[in-house]
């Protein structure tokens, strides 16, 4: 009786592991677009994009080439958009 009962608790935590995985997958799908969804309407080239937060472009320039923004603990290199 143990083994039945023990496989039915086993089928049960990998049944869970599934969804559980898919939802932590999307999360960090979701995760890296946040930051992009606060960045305000642009024309292209004029807000420097870094791995955490944006800051306006100074100075401007095409889109994709590297900037900078300036934090109180020194510059963050980014890329602009």
């Amino acid at each position: 009786m143990q083994s039945g009962y023990m496989s039915k608790w086993g089928g049960l935590m990998i049944r869970m592991r599934i969804p559980a995985i898919l939802a932590a997958l999307c999360m960090i799908s979701i995760g890296s677009e946040l930051a992009m969804a606060q960045v305000p309407p642009h024309n292209p080239g004029t807000i420097c994009v870094t791995p955490k937060f944006w800051c306006w472009a100074k100075p401007p320039g095409p889109r994709g080439a590297a900037c900078f923004c300036a934090t109180p603990e020194g510059a963050v290199r980014g890329v602009l958009d």
